[in-house]
């Protein structure tokens, strides 16, 4: 488990004025921040992640799951491509972890993937650039329920076994 929190450190790189819901929030590959509304007043570090230029596809996930599930209670997009034989700084398996008080409406979680997914649909589209994504969708009231239990660790996926060889090799 230590191994797995040094992996998906908390973002450093908090930007928000206020503890309103029009506070900016930025969120890196690798990194998780949970996205508390009522959040202390000023959050600013500094962080020498990469700029959301240079993982295209992460911060399009990001900021499409940020504006369709609104207000967010806490998001985590993971590029977990490494783990997988595709180049480096590939941007093809994701794992996301959200909570947001929209799936209150979605009662199951097949329901909640579907729409992560229909959210997400042309990066998941066959011809897109994701080729897996790993979803938990959770209410915030499960979030904090998981936390509460410390079940809020949501381990990596697996290592890739192979694959049917439809992606570039690693260089």
């Amino acid at each position: 488990m230590a191994a797995h929190r040094s992996m998906h450190r908390l973002y450093s790189s908090w930007i928000g004025s206020s503890a309103s819901s029009s506070s900016v929030f930025n969120i890196r590959s690798t990194r998780s921040i949970p996205l508390q509304l009522k959040a202390a007043a000023t959050m600013s570090t500094s962080s020498s992640s990469s700029p959301p230029a240079d993982f295209p596809v992460t911060h399009t996930i990001e900021t499409k799951l940020s504006k369709a599930f609104s207000p967010l209670h806490h998001l985590e997009v993971r590029n977990e491509s490494h783990m997988h034989n595709v180049p480096a700084n590939s941007e093809t398996h994701f794992k996301v972890i959200i909570a947001s008080p929209v799936f209150a409406e979605h009662k199951t979680p097949l329901a909640r993937h579907r729409a992560v997914n229909s959210v997400l649909a042309e990066e998941v589209a066959a011809d897109g650039p994701v080729h897996a994504l790993s979803i938990v969708a959770k209410t915030p009231e499960q979030w904090d329920k998981m936390v509460a239990d410390g079940k809020a660790d949501i381990g990596a996926s697996p290592n890739c076994r192979g694959g049917d060889g439809s992606l570039p090799k690693r260089k």
